[in-house]
């Protein structure tokens, strides 16, 4: 559900993001984007409590990349693409960010695939060429801002895949920290090229869409990553696109062909064969300490607190080895080889 909203509030976004970059350049809509994330990070921040461990030292490099990747280049591809794709056709491409996402899981984490995953890695992979295909047949700019929202999700999957070991930290802490820095970034390097500064109306539907769709939606997507991984965390976020698609239709971008239909529909086949898979096998974990955000009904977390602590709550704590069976995902406790 978590990775649903996230879903959601990602979607509503690209028809306005498409609509508000004709009137800023791709590197002031990536800044004004990242910099309503950070503001929104930093008010929901105001009053809550630690929704888990806090950022280290050590986590600097990870999230100086992050920001590069994630905050920067895919988001500048976006504007860039979205203005030459279409708003419909170029949400949907951006359902590859979800099969690059899967496979950079299996590659780097060892996330296991099984035979239904992979089965929704093809069908999508066939989707997404299908659009390639549908753009360049309309125009050869629509071919190229297809392929240039394509290195966006690239982009975002392998900022997925660096921000995997930071889904235990504080959401809003991490939020904060790579809105700010790919603001800052890609700020600089507009003033540096001349991008003239868009209308008071522009900067405030980009701001907008950051605070919603890359804040409050990041927000949702690392805790999703949390509990079920990264891989079906990204499988789960492919509803964005149908949701955007839909916002874009419903708003007068009728440039969907038949071809566009049928990749339409095997996104949604992949996104439903990832959804539904489930795994389950006895597995053993090993004796652990580390702090996350967790709850005492979880079946993996027993410890006792003097008073008993309610919900959700954070702070070091120890595991003791133990063997069992359940429906999991590759969470931080089971990560285990297959």
């Amino acid at each position: 559900m978590l990775a649903a909203a996230s879903a959601v509030a990602f979607g509503l976004t690209t028809p306005a993001i498409a609509w508000a970059s004709r009137d800023a350049g791709p590197l002031t809509t990536a800044a004004l984007l990242y910099a309503g994330a950070a503001l929104a990070a930093g008010a929901m921040r105001l009053g809550r409590g630690k929704a888990g461990a806090p950022l280290q030292r050590s986590d600097l490099p990870r999230v100086v990349l992050v920001a590069i990747v994630g905050a920067a280049v895919a988001p500048v591809c976006l504007a860039w693409g979205l203005a030459r794709a279409g708003a419909t056709a170029g949400s949907l491409v951006l359902n590859l960010e979800a099969v690059l996402t899967v496979v950079l899981a299996w590659l780097i984490y060892r996330e296991p695939l099984g035979r239904r995953v992979l089965l929704a890695v093809v069908i999508m992979a066939g989707a997404g060429v299908m659009l390639v295909f549908d753009s360049s047949a309309r125009s050869q700019a629509g071919l190229v801002g297809a392929l240039v929202v394509t290195a966006a999700t690239l982009a975002w999957a392998i900022d997925n895949t660096l921000t995997r070991p930071l889904a235990e930290r504080d959401p809003l802490q991490v939020i904060a920290a790579k809105g700010a820095l790919g603001a800052a970034l890609t700020a600089t390097i507009a003033l540096v090229r001349g991008e003239a500064l868009p209308s008071v109306t522009t900067i405030a539907v980009l701001g907008a869409c950051g605070a919603t769709g890359y804040g409050l939606s990041l927000r949702f997507y690392l805790i999703a990553q949390r509990k079920i991984g990264a891989a079906r965390t990204g499988s789960v976020f492919a509803l964005a696109p149908f949701v955007g698609a839909a916002v874009a239709f419903a708003l007068g971008d009728r440039d969907a062909s038949l071809l566009t239909l049928l990749a339409a529909a095997g996104f949604g086949t992949g996104v439903y064969l990832h959804v539904s898979e489930k795994h389950r096998h006895e597995h053993a974990h090993d004796p652990a300490e580390h702090e996350h955000a967790h709850r005492h009904d979880d079946g993996h977390h027993d410890h006792t607190h003097d008073p008993p602590e309610v919900g959700e709550h954070t702070h070091p704590h120890s595991h003791d080895r133990v063997v069992h069976s359940h429906d999991h995902a590759p969470d931080v406790h089971h990560d285990h080889s297959h």
